[in-house]
C-alpha cells in the first residue's frame, strides 16, 4: 500500500501538459502547484508537500532540494531561465511574503475567534493564483499556461463586498492611525504594509504586459481589506488605535 501511494505522488510529479518535473511541483503553480523545477525560491517549493518519509525498501520519496539554483538562474512557470534577482521573483517573493504575514494574523485573529479568519486563508489560496500567474510571463508562455494561470475579476469584486461590510460597521476616521489595536490589528497592518509592497513589485510586470491586470488590481483592493480590517479588529477587541500627534519640534 505504501509502495502503491509513493508511486502515485511520484506519477503526480507532472507538469500542466504531462511533462515530468524534476524536484516536485511549485509552490505557485496552478492547483497543486506545477511548473518550477527549483524548490526555495518561492515557486518552486512544492516539492516539500510531496517530500514522506518512506519505510525501508518503499519507492524513495522526492528530495526537497534540486541543486538546480546554485548558480542564480531559475525558471519560471514556463519553463524560461531568468536570474533568481529577476522582477518576476522578486514579486513572487514578496508574495510569499504578503501570505507569511497573513498567516500570522491569521493565527492571532484565530486566538481570539474572529470570523475574518476563514476569509484570510482564502485569501492566501487567492495569493497562490496571484503567484501562478506571475509566474507565467507572457512573453513565453503558450495557451496552455495562459489557461491555467488566468485570474479573472471576481475575486476583486469579493474583497470590495468584504470591504463595505466592515467599512459599516466601523466609526468614521477622524485622524491618521498608526499601526497598533492589539495583536491581531498591528499584525493586519504590517500585511497591508508587505501587501502595498507586492503591488509595486507587480506593477511593473502588469505595465510591461507580462501579467494580468487584474493581479495588480486585486493586491490594490487586497490593502484596502488589510487596513479596513486591522481597524474592524481593534474595535471588535476593545482595544485603542493610536494616532499621529504632532510631535513638538
Amino acid at each position: 500500500m505504501l509502495r502503491r501511494a509513493a508511486g502515485a505522488a511520484a506519477r503526480g510529479l507532472r507538469g500542466p501538459l504531462g511533462r515530468r518535473q524534476r524536484g516536485g511541483g511549485g509552490r505557485w503553480g496552478p492547483g497543486n502547484g506545477i511548473g518550477n523545477r527549483e524548490p526555495g525560491n518561492g515557486i518552486g517549493n512544492g516539492a516539500r508537500e510531496w517530500a514522506r518519509e518512506v519505510p525501508s525498501g518503499g519507492a524513495r520519496a522526492p528530495r526537497i532540494y534540486t541543486r538546480t539554483g546554485d548558480g542564480g538562474i531559475s525558471s519560471t512557470f514556463t519553463g524560461e531561465r531568468r536570474p533568481k534577482d529577476d522582477r518576476v521573483f522578486e514579486a513572487l517573493g514578496t508574495t510569499d511574503e504578503l501570505s507569511s504575514a497573513i498567516g500570522l494574523a491569521g493565527e492571532f485573529g484565530a486566538e481570539k475567534g474572529h470570523g475574518f479568519v476563514e476569509q484570510l486563508h482564502k485569501v492566501q489560496c487567492m495569493l497562490q493564483d496571484v503567484g501562478s500567474n506571475i509566474a507565467t510571463p507572457l512573453s513565453s508562455a503558450r495557451e496552455a499556461h495562459l489557461k491555467r494561470t488566468a485570474f479573472s475579476e471576481k475575486p476583486v469584486l469579493e474583497l470590495e463586498q468584504w470591504i463595505d461590510s466592515y467599512s459599516e460597521q466601523l466609526p468614521p476616521l477622524r485622524a491618521f492611525i498608526l499601526p497598533s489595536g492589539g495583536k491581531s490589528s498591528a499584525a493586519l497592518h504590517f500585511s497591508r504594509a508587505v501587501c502595498r509592497r507586492a503591488e509595486r513589485c507587480v506593477v511593473p510586470l502588469v505595465q510591461a504586459g507580462e501579467a494580468d491586470p487584474n493581479v495588480a488590481k486585486y493586491l490594490n483592493r487586497l490593502s484596502d481589506y488589510l487596513f479596513v480590517l486591522a481597524r474592524y479588529a481593534a474595535m471588535k477587541e476593545g482595544k485603542e488605535e493610536k494616532i499621529y500627534i504632532k510631535p513638538e519640534q
